[in-house]
C-alpha cells in the first residue's frame, strides 16, 4: 500500500515541539486503545506491516461507558478475523483487525481515526460512533473508506466515503411511524438531548405525516439517566390527550431504553392501552429478554433493518461465533451492532474479492465501491451498490442506498416478522422535510 498524508483531527493542536507532540499522540494511543479486552487489539496469529500481503483494517466502537455500549461489534470482527485467516484469508491474504474504543466520546473518536490513519488501514469496517462529524473528515482526508457504519449520524449517509449497509435511524424511523399512523393516536417520542437525538423527530415524522398523522411530541431525556420516571408519566399524559384513542409511546434513548422501559411500566399502570414502540438497535432480543418480554414489550411493533435472528440467513454469523469466538460473552447474534458488522465484513471480503491478485489499498477498495460493484449479502439485506449521489440525495441523504426495512412485532415475549420480507421507505423519505 502506498502512504498517505497524515490528516490530523481538529480536536488537537498543532505544535513545533516535536518531543511533546510525540508524547501526546503516544498518550493518545494509550487513552483510546488500553487492551485487548476493552479497547485496541491485533488478531492473534496475523502479522503487522503493508509488504508482507497482509490487509489492515479497523473496527471501532463504545465500550464500557455509562451511555450507549458496542462491544460485540468489534468482537465480532476479531471472530470474523480467525474464520478467514483460518479458510487461507481473502484471496490468499491474511487479514488484521485493528480495534478501538470510541468510548461514546468526540475525542476518542478522533483519536480512533488518528490511529487509523497512523495504521495506514486500508478501511474502517462494521463500527459505531455518534461523532460521524468528527472523525469522518480526517477519514475523508486520508482516503479511507468507512464501510458499514451503524447509521446512528446523518454525516454517514452524506459523506463520499461512506459505504452504509443499512438505512440508519432515518429508515428505521420513517418506517416506524407510516406504521404508527396506521394504529396509534397521539404519539410520545422520548429521545437523547443530544445532536444525535435531534435528528430523530423529523425522520419518525416523515412516516406519520406519510400517514397523515400529527407529528409525535417531541420529549427530550438524557442518554445516561438511571431513571426516567417523570419522563414516563409526560408520555403517558400525551399519548392519552385523545381518550377514545389510546396512543403510542417511542423510546429512542439506545442502552437507556431498556431503564426507560423500567420506570414505564411501572408508571403505565393506569394507561393499559397505551402501547409502545421502537427501533432495532433501542431494543432487541436481549433487551427484551432482560425486562420481562411479554410483560413490557408484547405487541411492541419494532423496524429493524435486517431480518430477524432466528432466520436461517443468519446461520453462517452464527456458525463464525460459535466456532471462532470461542464462547466470548461480548457477541450476541441478536444485536443489531454484530449484524451490521457481520454484513460489513461481508461486504469488504467481495470487495477484496473482487480486486483478484492486484494491489489492495484504501485508494482500490475505495475504486471498486465507486465503480458500481454490486455486493450481495445472503439476503440479509438487499443486493447493495453505492453510487456518487443515490435517490435520496434531495432530501439530503446522497449516501442512503438501503431503504428497506423489516417489520418486526413482540409476541410472547419473541421478537417475530411482522410481515414478510422488507418495507421499502423511499417514498416516504424522498416527501419528508428534513433538512
Amino acid at each position: 500500500m502506498t502512504g498517505r498524508p497524515r490528516m490530523r483531527s481538529p480536536h488537537f493542536p498543532t505544535t513545533t515541539d516535536r518531543p511533546v507532540k510525540t508524547t501526546a499522540r503516544a498518550a493518545a494511543a494509550l487513552v483510546a486503545c488500553a487492551s485487548l479486552a476493552v479497547g485496541c487489539g491485533v488478531i492473534p496469529g496475523t502479522t503487522g506491516g503493508s509488504g508482507d500481503g497482509t490487509i489492515t483494517v479497523m473496527t471501532w466502537a463504545p465500550q464500557d461507558t455509562k451511555a450507549t455500549n458496542k462491544p460485540g461489534m468489534p468482537a465480532l470482527a476479531q471472530a470474523y478475523a480467525r474464520w478467514v485467516n483460518a479458510q487461507g484469508g481473502i484471496g490468499g491474504r491474511k487479514l488484521k483487525v485493528l480495534t478501538c474504543n470510541e468510548r461514546n466520546d468526540s475525542v476518542a473518536a478522533a483519536r480512533c481515526a488518528d490511529r487509523a490513519i497512523d495504521e495506514d488501514v486500508v478501511a474502517v469496517v462494521g463500527s459505531y460512533s455518534q461523532y460521524g462529524d468528527t472523525f469522518l473528515p480526517s477519514l475523508e482526508g486520508a482516503g479511507i473508506p468507512y464501510i458499514g457504519g451503524y447509521g446512528v449520524t446523518n454525516a454517514e449517509f452524506t459523506s463520499p466515503l461512506s459505504y452504509p449497509v443499512n438505512g440508519g435511524q432515518p429508515t428505521l424511523l420513517a418506517g416506524l411511524g407510516r406504521e404508527l399512523a396506521r394504529d396509534c393516536g397521539p404519539v410520545a417520542l422520548v429521545r437523547p438531548d443530544s445532536i444525535a437525538g435531534d435528528e430523530l423527530p423529523p425522520l419518525l415524522n416523515s412516516g406519520l405525516k406519510a400517514g397523515r398523522h400529527s407529528e409525535a411530541a417531541d420529549q427530550l431525556a438524557d442518554d445516561d439517566a438511571t431513571e426516567y420516571q417523570r419522563q414516563s408519566v409526560r408520555a403517558l399524559d400525551y399519548s392519552t390527550t385523545n381518550p377514545s384513542d389510546a396512543g403510542c409511546v417511542v423510546p429512542a434513548l439506545g442502552d437507556r431504553t431498556s431503564t426507560f422501559m423500567d420506570s414505564f411500566r411501572r408508571a403505565r399502570a393506569e394507561y393499559p392501552d397505551v402501547r409502545t414502540a421502537a427501533v432495532l438497535g433501542s431494543v432487541d432480543q436481549t433487551v427484551i429478554n432482560s425486562t420481562g418480554g411479554a410483560s413490557t414489550y408484547d405487541g411492541s411493533y419494532i423496524t429493524g433493518w435486517y431480518p430477524v435472528a432466528s432466520d436461517p440467513r443468519w446461520d453462517p454469523m452464527k456458525k463464525v461465533i460459535s466456532e471462532h469466538a470461542f464462547g466470548d460473552n461480548r457477541i450476541d447474534p441478536a444485536d443489531a451492532g454484530v449484524q451490521t458488522t457481520w454484513i460489513a465484513y461481508t461486504v469488504f471480503k467481495k470487495v477484496v474479492e473482487s480486486l483478484g491478485d492486484g494491489e489492495v489499498s484504501a485508494g482500490t477498495v475505495r475504486s471498486a465501491l465507486n465503480n458500481g460493484l454490486k455486493v450481495s449479502t445472503g439476503g440479509l439485506t438487499p443486493a447493495l451498490r453505492w453510487k456518487f449521489q443515490d435517490v435520496l440525495a434531495s432530501v439530503g441523504y446522497p449516501r442512503l442506498v438501503n431503504r428497506a426495512v423489516s417489520l418486526q412485532v413482540v409476541r410472547d415475549g419473541r421478537l417475530v416478522a411482522a410481515r414478510k420480507g422488507f418495507i421499502d421507505v423511499t417514498k416516504t423519505l424522498e416527501s419528508a422535510e428534513l433538512n
